[in-house]
Formats: structure tokens, C-alpha cells, sequence
């Protein structure tokens, strides 16, 4: 609430009185009140709020009355709702304009009663729902006048105070502590309150606009609210702070608008004074040519004025608070800024205000620099402000280029746009260095980064040197070598940067900027076709082949229309996008159709340019085949494909050439039959030729006498079959029998070299998947016919073939897994792990046989006994983990251990695999968490997926596996350290004890932040590794030492995982542990172990070993005549006791087993409501639970453990985990 002013004497009276006074007749008239805050109740203060509103509505309601028609009733009424100018906004019914007009007249008619409800106005939209009072200051001096600029809090009455000179007053603000900051109107949720701030923004303006013909520059108005904003900016409440910053950003920003119309009165202003002047006599005046001077030179001055008014503003709010703690005020200060900047650049645009600029540009949060970056764009963008950044340009454009590496993507993006028109607008500013580094970025994963740098790319790559211009029409006149020139600009920037790999992104980078130049397939396939008139527009075979992958890579990009895979999902085409995008695809079509036959005929014999070649078909518009009449060309593309087959053993085009086939041979198209009559031709022809030399092959003194000239024709023919057996179904042919009978041989004899077993170990399997899915399709499509005696002869004859088959297929899987599992020790590497890799494929086939489908499949099923999987772990270990530390292994170069690695990691995901479905005991995967910190960079991932899906399939048994990681790990440490005799080094100081700890750190972090989900896990965590700490025999001096005691200090990373009642739990099972020897006898570094595992389960941490052992030796024996009690509430409202013995464990003494089905937990989530409305714990809250022994805590430790958890507080224990505990 807000009061009038009094005069100073009567104030200062009434505050040395202490007495309530009673507000004059004119306050009263005009709607205020006048209250002393400091000595009334709030009972008091309440009652007189509550006086002075209904005596402000009277007088407003009566004011709208008098100038409302009277059969406006119903509008006088709504008026009457809305009596404060924080309601009219609030509500946002009104046009702001008339709000505003009508505040001015009400100004005009009486200003301090007009700017104390604007003042309320600004403190009420701060949240704030306390008492304003005012004191007129004229007769102070200036020491008092410091002295009330104070902020203070009465703790009786619980209320805050903040004093603030309001030109001429000094005002009072009191408020109830109880003020949320996070409660106030702009922060708020909501769409209400988002057109609230929306309203209080244009408020502002409109004020500003409205007052400017008027009351702006009565030295009055903006006095009192500059002193004002400046006043509750320097406040300790957010809400204060932001909302006067907010309010004093948007009026400097008003202000600069009002500057930007005066520019146009002054002009007027003075062309009408030249013109009157030219119309007088020299040495005359006049009245009218008086008056315009008057008024020009008023014009003249009103600049002058506001630019007073601004800098006023700035240093009162923008210079205390672009610094603020909280980052909404510095990105209000920071975005208002670069809109000034902007607008008006004679007064902002100088190093004084961009230094502020350039400073934020360092802020911690993201947002803040973002609008650092935004509002220097738009200086950039004009070319005219530019010269006067030139020391902006030394002191920050470093920080500016750095910024492109940002960690937030889109400020990364706004520096790059930024850097773009620094380098474009900016000559010299932007070294050459620097711009080669912004080049990189079109290889980006962010693809808003990406496609900003193809566009600095473009505009920078295909612009012609200084100096030069581009003739008219030139692209129109040349085209051919207008693109030639273009092309190879960007083929000489990719092999000069050496991204051979990503051609892909580049082109995802160009694609919205390059402007055409990718999708003019005439030119580019000209380019190819045709050859050069001159030796300088010929490509080099290295520019040939780029380009052939910016042509593959551009077919896709226009089919798919989608950024490539690592760029962000697929975009959402709109129905115009997709039919112009239809239409480019069915352009791309009908030119590749006619111009690829042509195209692979030429580089038949280049490997990597027709495997880029034979992409592009997948991506045609097939029906265009038949609608355009151009089967010729088909024709033509599969005679090519032939030869191509026919001509090359490389893997790549083999399977590139079959996945055309299989695109060609869709069964719903109108070119199927002359396709599939073309494929057949050739496999008979391939099957022809491989049968003739497998019959040569085993008539050769079984195979033995033949020559290495036959088997390598007899390897180029398998490889041909096996690219194509991997997409086309070839079982007719039985090419997996020639295969197994191959690999027979070489288990019996040996001999065949890896370009022969490879290729036959690929094909037999994939012989047998396209068996076992003919054979599950078959019995999936079988309907039963009518009914009958033949009928059923028929199912029953068909049953038994269909038998017969699995039969026959079992045998055929055996055989096939036999071979696989002989083939593990195979003298070629490169053999045994291909079948390492097939034998897994087809565990996981064999091992969910017969589960949905019908239970005939249950003669396929087949998982690995204990001995197998002994064999293939062995084989990870050997071929994974074995080779990282060897010499040679370390000495390759980059590109061959790269390789290396990804062989590696396809081994461990097999294996992997096999653990997550459960193929292999889950207790396996020990062996490969012991590696996971040595290999964390090449396989922490696939590692770190396991570990999460074992834990989705059994919690429980997943955590016991990484605990006996752990515990094999300590113990082959302990080995070393006994077998080197190291007994004067401890043995956690060691580097692989520390490991061992980080391990079980990482193992820690992989459980997450749900610690309810974890519970169980966490919890047999710490009991087995309690057990194996004091279990086992001592290897000490010390007898009573536990033999693995140092292991607690491993699962003590684990603890923070733990909730607060299973740390109780936990804590109590340790005790029991823990023998009267032990309390009287644990001194030393030894026993650190057990201290620090104590100190993590218990929130306490005691460095210092003499507290450590004091406060070890107040812990008593578990006594055994004491029990943990717990009491349970079931939903029928019958309670149970729970009981567990302290040392003897003994069993649950339950009325009923059934019981244990009702036993749950409870959370609740605490607020700051239920700690203020809740009623005090009673006798039965603070009963003991399952854990609480006050006996057996120390007090101290009790009131540790019974602390209140952050965001849930757990009552109870849940059954498992006391379960486990008690087992």
C-alpha cells in the first residue's frame, strides 16, 4: 500500500512519538494514507491497508462515473474490479494506450498521488504484497538521508525493511519474509503470467512514447522513478532486482526510440526555420521567426535531455546489476544492450558501453553469452557500423573465434554466424588460419554448426580473388566450365584437408548453399562422360573419384531428404517439400538411368568408383522404368552388372552388385520377370563353374593334389556365391553342402587357405538361416484343410516331412557348430575369429528355438555347456585383451591399429551378446569387467551396455558379478603383494590396489541416480563384501586382523548408493563382524580400512586416527539378548513385529509367512508446507525400526543416521533387503 506524503515535521514526530497517526483530509480525499510501518502490528498495518484501498476505489469508481455516460453500468463495473494500474496490466483488457492516457491525465490533475500509484504499481508487479509508506525529505540533511538507505529485518514481527529514495520521498517497503523469490509475477509458470510480462514490457514503452509530448521533461517524472528503479535494484530480494532491472532496460530502450523521432522534428524544426529566415530582410526579426527559433532550439535540447535521462538509467541499474547472480537479470541487461546498440549507435556504439558487451561474452551460462553473440550480429550485419569496432575487434575477436568450440551447441552456432560476417564484412580481421579452422566445422555432428560453416564455406570457396569480377551472365554463357571451376574448388578443399572419409557431410553441409551446383546431374555427369577440350579442366583420378562420391552422396540426399546418420533425426517434410522433392528424385532417376550403364561400363575396372556407382540405383524411382519406356536402359545396367561379377573378386562390389539385384528384384514391380530371369542365369552360370572345380577339387587325391591356380579360382567363385547367398535365397542350388563338405576337409586334412575357409564358413551359415526360415514359413502359412480322413493323412504326412527336415536341419547345425567350435584354434587368425563371430550368431539362433514357435523347433535348440564357454572366453581373452600390451600392437601405425581395434571390439560385442541374452552363464562376464578401466577408451561402452543390460534381465545376480570382479581382483593383488614380500609397503598404497578402487568407483557410477531401483543390488554388495573381508585366514602377524580387511575400503565406494535405513542395515551387520579383541586392539594404519568403510556408512569423517580409534572403541559388542525391533502396519490394520538377533541371526519368528506378501515400504517427499503444517512426531512415529538399537549407537552417531533424506525419506526397510541380511 502506498502513502501520501506528509510533511518532514510531522513525520519525524510521529516516529519519535511512536503513536499512530491518523492520515489528513486532502490525503484521505485523494485515496492515501499515511502510516508510520516501523512501530504498528501487523494486525494494525493490515486494518489500515485495507482502509486506504476502499477509500482509492471510492474515489476511482467515483471518477469513472462522472465520465461514463450512465447507461454504461456495466463498464463502470468492470472499472471498479480493476483499481490499480498492476490490475488494469494484470488483467490486459484495456488497451495499454488509454491505460496509460488516463494515467497521464490523473498526473496532470495531481502528480504525487499519479506517481505514488505508478510507484505502487512497480513494487506490486515485484510480488511484493506488503506495506509501502513515504516521507517527503526535503528538510533532511544529507548524513540522514544515508542513514534510512538501509535494509534491515526485525526478527519480532518477522517483517524486512528497505528504505529508498524515491525523488522526493523516501520510501518505505515492507515485507513478510515469507516472500518467495521464486514466486514473483515474472518467474512465474504459466500463460497468464507470460502475458503479464509481456503487458509490463509494453507498459513501459507506451509510457515512455505517450509522456514524450508532455510530461517527459518536467524534471519531476523521471527523477522519481530513475531513483526508484535505482533504488530497488540495489535490493537483496531477487524480485526487486529483476523487475526494476527489467523496467529500467525497457524505458532506456523507449527512450532511444523517442531519440530516434526527435532526429525528424529537429529536421522539421529546421527547415521551417531556414525557410522563415530566407522570407525575412537581413538584419530583421519577427515574431514567427522568433518562435521557430525558440522551438528549434528546444528540439535541439531534447536530446540533450534524454541522453541525461539515459545515462541516469544505465549507471543506476545496468552498471550495478550486468553482474548479477542471477542470470535472467544479466541476460535482461545484456539483450536490452545490444538493441541499443543498434538503434541508437551515435551515443552506445563506443568502446565505453561495448566493453560491457565483450566482458559477458566470458559469462558462465549459456543463455547470457548467447545474447552476447546475438547482439553483436546485428552490428555486423551493417557494414556502415563496423568501423568503429575496431578495438573491440583486437581486444575480442579471439574469444569470438573460440567460442565456435562452445559446449552449448547453439552458442557455438551463433559464433560461427558471427565469425562469418567478421570475415565477410571485416577485411583482415579474421586471419587465414583462423578461417581454415572454421572450414572444419562442415565435418560437424551438430548440424546447425555444420551447415552455417558450408555457408562461410561457399560464400568464401567460390568467390573470386579480389580484384576480379564476374561477367554478366557468365553462369548462363558457360555453364559447363562456370561448375567445372566450382567443382574444383571444393574437390581441391576436401583432398587438401584430408577428410577422405566424410564426402557425405560435406555435402549434407552444402546442400542449402551451394546453389544447384549439386543437383545439376546433367553437368555433373558430363563432367565424367565427356572428355576435356583443354589438359587444365581434365580431374586427376584422385578428383575423379571425390567427385564420384559427391555424386552418390548427393543421389541420396535428394532421395532421402534427411540429414545423414550422427545428424539428428529425419526431418518432418511438409506436402510441398515432398512433392518437390518427389519431382527431383523422378529428374535424378530418368538421367542416371540412361548415363550409369554408361558410366560403369567406363570404370569397370576401378574398384572404388564403380562400389560408388553401384549405390545410386537403390535410391531410383523404380516405376520409371515402365512409364518412361526405357527398359533398353535396363537391360543395359544388368549386362554391366554381369561383367562386373564376372570381372571382380572384391567383396565391396560383389555385395554392392547383389544388393542391386535384390533392389531389382521386387516382386510387386513391372520389371521383376526380366530381372529374376537375368539373376537366375547368373548363379547357374557361377554354380556351374564352382561345381565343375569342387568335383576336380575331391577327384584330385581327395583334394590334395590339386593346385594353388584351382583353389583360387575355386576362393573367387565362392565369394562371388556368398555375396549374393547373403540377399538372395540360392537353397535350390545346395551350395551349403559343397560348403560344409569343404570345411570337413579342412578339419580332417588341413591345407586350405583363409581366402578359401572364410567365404565357405559365410556361405554355409547363411545356407542354414535361409533353411531355417523357409522352414519356420512354412509351418507359420499352414492352414488346416476340410475336414476327413485324407485330409488328415495329409497333415499327418506333412507333419512327418516337415520333421524329417528339422531333423535333417539339426543335423546340418550340428555339423556347421562342430566345425566352428574346431576352427577356434585355427593357425589363421583371421579364420578362427570369423568362426568365433558365425558360432555366436548361431548360438543365439539355436537358444530361443522352440520357445514361441511350434515345439518341433525344440529339436534346433541348443545351449553351450560349461566347456564351450570355458573355450570362448578364453578366446576373448586371448584375441581382445591379450594383444593390447604387445610390442608390435603399440607400434602400428594409426590406421592399422584403428583397424585392429574394430576387429576387437566385433569379438567382445559377440561375446557380449551371448551374456545379454543369456546364451552363456551371466557369472562370465567377470573376466571381461576386469578390463574395463585397462580398455576403457576402445571398449568402456560396449563394457559399460552389458553391465546395464545383465542388470535389466537379474538385478541381484548381475551386481553378484561385479562383486566377484572385485573380489577376484583383490585377491590376485594380495597374491603379488605376499609373493614380492612388500609387508613394509601397505597394501592400499599400491597402483593396482588404487585401480582395483577406481573400478569399483566406476562400477558405482553405472547403478545411477534411482537409488530405489538399485536397493537390493546395492545392499548384497556390501554384505558379500563384508563376508569376504572377515572371512578366510589370516595371512597377518596380527591374528585378530581380519584377512582381507583392506577390501572394505573397495565397497566403500559403493555406500553412497546406499539409502539411509540399509545403511543402518548394513552398519549392524558390520557390527557383528567386529569381536570385544578387536575394539581393544585397532590401532594403526591396518585398521584404516575399517574405519573409513565405518565413517561411509555412518556420514562421519574422522581423519585424525586417535578420534578414529576413540570413537571405534565406543562401539559395545552386539549384545546378544538385544533384538532390532521393527513394527509393521498391514492394510487390515493389524501390526507385526519383526525381530533380529544381534549376533546369533537367528530366523524371523513371523505368525505367518503369508504375512511377508503385505510387507512394503513407504516414502514421502518433504516440503517446506509439511514441515511448517505437520504435527510433531508422536509415541508411536518414533518407535524403533528395524535397525534402531539406541543401546548399541552412540548418541551422537544416532542423530547422524536418523538425519532427514533431501527428497524422499524412506520408513522402512523393504523384505528383500532385510531378507538378504538375515539369510
Amino acid at each position: 500500500m502506498i502513502a501520501e506524503p506528509s510533511p518532514a515535521s510531522d513525520t519525524s514526530q510521529k516516529e519519535n512519538d511512536g503513536q499512530e497517526a491518523t492520515a489528513p483530509a486532502s490525503a484521505v480525499q485523494n485515496g492515501g494514507c499515511v502510516k508510520n510501518s516501523s512501530n504498528s502490528t501487523p494486525k494494525e498495518r493490515k486494518k489500515v491497508q485495507e482502509q486506504c484501498e476502499n477509500v482509492r476505489k471510492k474515489n476511482i469508481s467515483r471518477r469513472k462515473r462522472s465520465s461514463q455516460p450512465e447507461n454504461d453500468e456495466d463498464e463502470v463495473e468492470e472499472m471498479v474490479e480493476a483499481v490499480t494500474l498492476f490490475e488494469v496490466v494484470s488483467l490486459g483488457k484495456r488497451a495499454m494506450q488509454s491505460v496509460v492516457d488516463d494515467w497521464i491525465e490523473a498526473y496532470k490533475e495531481d502528480r504525487d498521488l499519479a506517481l505514488l500509484d505508478l510507484i505502487n504499481f512497480f513494487i506490486q508487479c515485484s510480488g511484493c504484497q506488503g506495506m509501502v509508506t513515504a516521507e517527503m525529505y526535503q528538510s533532511l540533511h544529507s548524513s540522514d538521508i544515508l542513514k534510512k538507505m538501509i535494509e534491515k529485518f526485525d526478527e519480532e514481527t518477522g517483517l524486512q525493511y528497505k528504505r529508498i529514495m524515491a525523488r522526493p520521498w523516501i520510501l518505505t517497503v515492507t515485507w513478510p519474509m515469507e516472500l518467495e523469490d521464486e514466486g514473483y509475477p515474472l518467474v512465474k509458470p504459466g500463460p497468464h503470467w507470460k502475458k503479464f510480462k509481456a503487458n509490463f514490457c509494453e507498459f513501459t514503452a507506451v509510457l515512455i512514447q505517450q509522456c514524450q509530448y508532455s510530461i517527459l521533461y518536467d524534471g519531476y517524472l523521471m527523477n522519481t522513478i530513475t531513483s526508484l528503479l535505482s533504488g530497488l535494484t540495489g535490493s537483496v530480494v531477487r524480485a526487486f532486482r529483476h523487475t526494476s532491472t527489467l523496467a529500467a532496460m525497457k524505458l532506456v530502450t523507449a527512450l532511444v526510440s523517442v531519440i530516434q523521432n526527435l532526429d525528424v522534428s529537429i529536421h522539421n524544426a529546421q527547415q521551417l526555420y531556414e525557410v522563415e529566415k530566407n522570407r525575412t530582410p537581413e538584419g530583421e526579426t519577427g515574431p514567427r521567426l522568433d518562435e521557430l527559433d525558440r522551438k528549434r532550439k528546444e528540439c535541439q535540447q531534447k536530446p540533450v535531455e534524454i541522453e541525461n535521462m539515459m545515462n541516469a538509467l544505465f549507471k543506476g541499474t545496468f552498471v550495478q546489476r550486468y553482474r548479477d547472480v542471477i542470470p535472467e537479470i544479466r541476460i535482461v541487461c545484456i539483450e536490452e544492450m545490444g538493441s541499443w546498440l543498434k538503434l541508437y549507435p551515435n551515443m552506445f556504439l563506443n568502446d565505453s558501453y561495448l566493453k560491457y558487451v565483450g566482458w559477458m561474452l566470458y559469462d558462465k551460462q549459456a543463455e547470457v553469452r548467447l545474447k552476447c553473440l546475438q547482439g553483436l550480429r546485428g552490428l555486423y550485419e551493417h557494414k556502415e557500423l563496423i568501423f568503429k569496432m575496431g578495438l573491440f575487434n583486437t581486444r575480442f575477436k579471439s574469444r569470438i573465434v573460440s567460442m565456435t568450440t562452445d559446449k552449448e551447441p547453439e552458442v557455438a552456432v551463433e559464433a560461427m554466424k558471427l565469425v562469418m560476417l567478421m570475415v565477410l564484412n571485416c577485411e583482415n580481421t579474421v586471419s587465414s588460419e583462423e578461417c581454415e579452422a572454421m572450414y572444419h566445422f562442415v565435418y560437424a555432428t551438430y548440424r546447425p554448426l555444420a551447415v552455417v560453416a558450408g555457408e562461410l564455406l561457399c560464400k568464401r570457396l567460390f568467390c573470386l580473388p579480389s580484384g576480379e569480377e564476374e561477367p554478366p551472365n557468365a553462369k548462363k554463357k558457360n555453364k559447363f566450365v562456370y561448375s567445372l571451376r566450382r567443382l574444383k574448388k571444393l574437390i581441391t578443399f576436401f583432398l587438401n584437408h584430408g577428410f577422405h572419409k566424410h564426402v557425405t557431410y560435406l555435402v549434407d553441409s552444402l546442400w542449402d548453399w551451394e546453389d544447384g551446383l549439386l543437383r545439376d546431374w546433367e553437368c555433373l555427369t558430363n563432367l565424367l562422360r565427356d572428355k576435356p577440350m583443354r589438359k587444365e579442366e581434365a580431374f586427376t583420378d584422385a578428383q575423379e573419384s571425390v567427385l564420384v562420391e559427391i555424386i552418390a552422396a548427393a543421389v541420396r540426399q535428394t532421395a532421402e531428404g534427411h540429414p545423414p546418420v550422427g545428424r539428428g533425426s529425419r526431418k518432418t517434410l511438409t506436402a510441398k517439400e515432398r512433392k518437390t522433392q518427389m519431382e527431383e528424385c523422378a529428374r535424378m532417376t530418368e538421367r542416371f538411368i540412361i548415363v550409369l550403364p554408361e558410366l560403369l561400363a567406363k570404370y569397370s575396372s576401378d574398384t572404388e568408383k564403380v562400389t560408388n556407382f553401384l549405390q545410386i540405383p537403390q535410391y531410383y524411382n523404380l516405376n520409371v522404368y515402365v512409364a518412361g519406356r526405357l527398359e533398353q536402359y535396363l537391360d543395359a545396367l544388368l549386362t554391366e552388372m554381369k561383367e562386373l561379377v564376372h570381372r571382380h573378386t572384391d567383396l565391396n562390389v560383389l555385395e554392392a552388385c547383389s544388393k542391386v539385384y535384390s533392389i531389382l528384384c521386387g516382386e510387386q514391380l513391372a520389371i521383376y520377370p526380366f530381372v529374376s530371369e537375368a539373376l537366375h542365369h547368373l548363379i547357374d552360370e557361377m554354380v556351374m563353374d564352382f561345381s565343375q572345380l569342387i568335383g576336380e577339387f575331391f577327384q584330385e587325391e581327395d583334394g590334395l593334389g590339386v593346385n594353388e591356380e584351382h583353389i583360387f579360382r575355386m576362393s573367387c567363385i565362392l565369394k562371388k556365391l556368398t555375396a549374393f547367398h547373403n540377399a538372395h535365397d540360392l537353397t535350390r542350388w545346395h551350395i551349403g553342402d559343397w560348403t560344409l563338405k569343404i570345411l570337413n576337409f579342412e578339419k580332417e586334412n588341413g591345407g586350405l587357405p583363409a581366402e578359401t575357409l572364410i567365404p565357405a564358413l559365410q556361405c554355409s551359415y547363411f545356407a542354414l538361416l535361409w533353411q531355417l526360415e523357409l522352414v519356420t514359413e512354412s509351418l507359420v502359412t499352414e492352414t488346416p484343410s476340410s475336414q476327413g480322413l485324407n485330409s488328415r493323412c495329409g497333415r499327418e504326412e506333412r507333419h512327418w516331412e516337415e520333421k524329417e527336415t528339422l531333423s535333417e536341419l539339426s543335423e546340418k547345425m550340428t555339423c556347421f557348430r562342430l566345425i566352428c567350435e574346431s576352427y577356434l584354434n585355427h593357425h589363421n587368425k583371421d579364420v578362427s575369429e570369423k568362426a568365433f563371430i558365425l558360432l555366436c550368431d548361431l548360438l543365439i539362433v539355436l537358444s530361443h528355438q522352440g520357445v514361441d514357435e511350434d515345439e518341433d523347433f525344440s529339436l534346433l535348440k541348443f545351449l553351450p555347456d560349461h566347456d564351450l564357454q570355458s573355450r570362448m572366453i578364453e578366446f576373448v581373452k586371448d584375441h581382445v585383451f591379450g594383444e593390447n600390451n604387445l610390442p608390435e600392437e603399440m607400434n602400428r601405425e594409426e590406421a592399422h591399429r584403428l583397424d585392429s581395434v574394430y576387429r576387437k571390439r566385433i569379438i567382445l560385442a559377440e561375446y557380449c551378446k551371448l551374456i545379454a541374452y543369456n546364451v552363456v552363464e551371466m557369472m562370465t562376464a567377470v573376466e571381461i569387467y576386469k578390463h574395463y578401466m585397462q580398455t576403457y577408451h576402445d571398449f568402456g561402452d560396449i563394457i559399460k551396455e552389458t553391465i546395464n543390460r545383465t542388470r535389466h534381465n537379474d538385478k541381484i545376480e548381475s551386481a553378484r558379478t561385479l562383486i566377484v570382479c572385485l573380489q577376484e581382483l583383490y585377491q590376485n593383488h594380495m597374491a603379488t603383494y605376499r609373493s614380492n614380500n612388500s609387508r613394509k609397503k601397505q597394501v592400499d598404497s599400491s597402483a593396482s590396489f588404487a585401480s582395483i578402487k577406481e573400478l569399483a568407483r566406476r562400477f558405482s557410477l553405472t547403478f545411477g541416480w534411482d537409488q530405489m531401483n538399485s536397493r537390493e543390488s546395492i545392499a548384497m554388495i556390501h554384505k558379500e563384501g563384508i563376508d569376504f573381508a572377515f572371512h578366510g585366514d589370516s595371512q597377518d602377524i596380527d591374528y585378530y586382523l581380519p584377512p582381507n580387511l583392506t577390501f572394505l575400503a573397495i565397497i566403500s565406494e559403493f555406500s553412497n548408493k546406499l539409502l539411509k535405513p540399509d545403511k543402518k542395515l548394513v552398519y549392524y551387520y558390520l557390527q557383528e563382524f567386529v569381536t570385544d579383541h578387536m575394539l581393544l586392539t585397532c590401532k594403526g594404519e591396518k585398521w584404516h580400512p575399517l574405519y573409513c568403510y565405518r565413517s561411509s556408512l555412518i556420514g562421519t569423517d574422522d581423519d585424525a586416527e586417535s578420534t578414529i580409534a576413540s570413537s571405534f572403541r565406543e562401539w559395545p559388542p552386539p549384545d546378544k539378548s538385544k533384538v532390532f525391533a521393527t513394527k509393521r502396519k498391514f492394510s487390515d490394520g493389524s501390526i507385526m513385529d519383526i525381530s533380529l538377533p544381534g549376533s546369533s541371526r537367528q530366523t524371523m519368528d513371523l505368525q505367518s509367512d503369508s504375512q511377508l506378501s503385505y510387507f512394503s515400504w513407504k516414502s514421502k517427499t518433504v516440503t517446506s508446507e509439511d514441515i511448517v503444517d505437520e504435527p510433531g512426531p508422536t509415541e508411536q512415529d518414533i518407535a524403533p525400526r528395524m535397525g534402531d538399537s539406541p543401546e548399541s549407537l552412540h548418541e551422537e552417531e544416532t542423530e547422524e543416521l536418523n538425519e532427514d533424506i533431501d527428497v524422499v525419506e524412506i520408513d522402512e526397510v523393504t523384505n528383500e533387503v532385510y531378507e538378504l541380511f538375515k539369510a
